[in-house]
């Protein structure tokens, strides 16, 4: 029996993480500031492209559909090239294993940073996930994998639950769960329950931590815990030094958004023009009298 449920475990886990065609990110990622600007503790969000991808992305109604945790070089991870391991992060079919930062280089990114966290805090959120590296995702528990099978559409007050169902095995997690784990250890929130107490003499929020396996990727983004760290412009963005494919500098007509008002015609009779209009204010009958050349009728224009 055992058998067999893991036969299956493993064709709906290879079904799961098969990649969709035909995948642009929304904005290129620029891989030497985001190495430059990615700190311990950060939370790295990634819009993934496979099918469960694109169903967790369903469920929890946001374009992040994973998300990594950056620890800093990891003694004896690295790739074939020399490149370090710096992420941890847990995987459908894999389990938390670590990763190279140029993994999600073509993908569309987020980095999500922890405020005002202690450098002693930091050490122990990443300290918490290293030591969690090889705990698997058990592919003979079937609920864990058919709540991503689940026929569409699912009404949104369950879709946070499906996301939560599994076997409760401290041992096999999730991505998001393993990284709330994590800053759970230090008591850093992410998005408590708040309940709040009022009365005369005081009004207090209480903070009650959720449950990780509740924890979605989009949780780090929206969270007012955390920061929300650009790489383009954390040390600075000048938009006048990007080179334009299209024109060299612009057009004239918007060169200057005010250009000055053409010069208006006077109203008082030319010098030396022996056929201007002459115009007068006459207080009679309380009417503006125009007189226009010799022999015309005044006209009344308006009242004053």
């Amino acid at each position: 029996m055992g058998l067999a449920l893991d036969t299956i475990g493993r064709l709906i886990t290879r079904y799961l993480q098969k990649e969709m065609r035909s995948y642009e990110p929304f904005t290129p990622n620029d891989p030497e500031r985001l190495r430059g600007i990615i700190a311990p503790g950060d939370v790295l969000l990634v819009e993934g492209t496979s099918r469960i991808s694109g169903i967790i992305k369903y469920l929890t109604q946001s374009m992040w559909s994973h998300a990594a945790l950056y620890v800093g070089p990891i003694e004896g991870a690295a790739e074939p090239d020399g490149e370090p391991h710096v992420l941890i992060e847990a995987e459908i079919g894999e389990g938390v294993s670590t990763a190279p930062l140029s993994k999600y280089f073509a993908f569309h990114t987020r980095i999500c940073r922890p405020v005002g966290l202690s450098y002693e805090d930091r050490i122990t959120v990443c300290r918490y996930a290293i030591n969690r590296v090889g705990f698997g995702y058990d592919t003979k528990n079937i609920v864990d994998l058919a709540r991503y099978l689940v026929p569409l559409p699912v009404p949104r007050r369950f879709r946070r639950r499906m996301i939560a169902l599994g076997s409760g095995d401290p041992t096999k997690m999730i991505c998001s769960a393993l990284i709330a784990q994590a800053f759970g250890v230090v008591r850093y929130p992410i998005l408590p329950r708040v309940t709040r107490v009022g009365s005369r003499q005081a009004r207090s929020d209480i903070l009650h931590i959720r449950d990780s396996s509740l924890y979605m990727p989009r949780d780090f983004d929206i969270s007012p815990y955390f920061d929300i760290v650009k790489p383009t412009i954390a040390h600075g963005f000048d938009y006048t030094a990007l080179a334009w494919a299209d024109k060299s500098r612009p057009p004239a007509e918007a060169a200057d958004p005010f250009p000055a008002a053409p010069a208006l015609r006077p109203l008082g009779p030319e010098a030396g023009g022996a056929d201007a209009d002459a115009v007068s204010q006459e207080a009679a009958g309380g009417h503006r009298v125009v007189r226009g050349r010799q022999g015309a009728e005044p006209e009344a224009l308006a009242a004053v």
